[in-house]
C-alpha cells in the first residue's frame, strides 16, 4: 500500500513540475518535429503492431525465472504501464540530456521500481527469451541494459519515432504478438525477447510525462 501511494506522490510531482511536459501520440502528431526523450523521463511504450501498452505488475512468473512479469496491456490508462528512463550506470548521461540512437539505456517499472530485464529463461507461452522485472533501486546487472536503435534517419529518440530496443546480454530486441495470456494475466499479450528483427519488435513512446533537454552552462 504504501509502495503505490509512493508512486501515485512521484507521478503527481512529475506532472505538477513546471519542468516536466506532459505528452501523448495524439500531442507529439501535432508537432512536426515530435516530444524529445530525456533521461528522467516516465512514459508509456506502445507496441506498434498491436498498439499495446509495456506493462509489469507485482506478479511473479509461474515459470522460468519466478520473477516479476511483464505483459502487453490493451488499456491506455493504467498507472502500471509507466517507465522511467535512466542512463547507464557509469557513464556521464544525467536527467535531462538527450539520447542517441545506439546508447545503452535501462528502464525502471515506475511502480514497482524494478528494472525490464532479459536473460536466457523460456518465455511463458512462446518458449522465446523471458522479459521480466528485476531487482530495485540499490539492485540491478547487465541484464537490465537495452540499447536503443532508432529505425530510419533520427539521431536522438523522439516521441514520434519507431524503435526497437535490444538486450545487450543475450541480443533479443524486445518483442510482443498477439499470443495472450488466459489466467492470472487473462487478456494481456506475451512480452519476450526475440533475437530475430521483425516488425513485432517495433515500439514507439506514447503517453508520458517528458522531461525537456537540460541546456549546457
Amino acid at each position: 500500500m504504501a509502495l503505490g501511494f509512493f508512486a501515485l506522490a512521484l507521478f503527481l510531482f512529475l506532472v505538477l513540475d513546471p519542468d516536466y511536459v506532459y505528452s501523448s501520440p495524439a500531442s507529439a502528431a501535432a508537432s512536426s518535429e515530435g516530444v524529445e526523450i530525456t533521461y528522467g523521463t516516465v512514459l508509456k511504450l506502445m507496441h506498434e503492431k498491436t498498439k499495446f501498452r509495456l506493462h509489469s505488475h507485482d506478479v511473479p512468473y509461474g515459470s522460468g525465472s519466478g520473477q516479476q512479469s511483464v505483459t502487453g496491456f490493451p488499456n491506455v490508462d493504467d498507472a502500471n504501464s509507466y517507465w522511467i528512463v535512466r542512463p547507464q550506470p557509469g557513464t556521464s548521461s544525467k536527467q535531462g540530456d538527450a539520447i542517441k540512437s545506439g546508447t545503452i539505456i535501462k528502464l525502471q517499472h515506475m511502480r514497482t521500481r524494478k528494472w525490464l530485464h532479459s536473460h536466457l529463461h523460456a518465455s511463458p507461452i512462446t518458449g522465446n527469451l523471458e522479459v521480466s522485472c528485476f531487482g530495485g533501486e540499490g539492485e540491478s546487472d547487465t541484464g537490465d541494459y537495452w540499447r536503443l536503435l532508432i529505425e530510419g534517419s533520427g539521431k536522438t529518440w523522439k516521441q514520434d519515432q519507431r524503435i526497437r530496443l535490444q538486450h545487450v546480454d543475450t541480443g533479443g530486441y524486445l518483442h510482443s504478438h498477439d499470443k495472450k495470456y488466459t489466467r492470472i494475466a487473462g487478456g494481456q499479450q506475451e512480452v519476450c525477447g526475440l533475437r530475430e528483427k521483425r516488425a513485432d519488435n517495433v515500439w514507439l513512446a506514447a503517453e508520458g510525462v517528458y522531461l525537456p533537454i537540460t541546456e549546457s552552462k
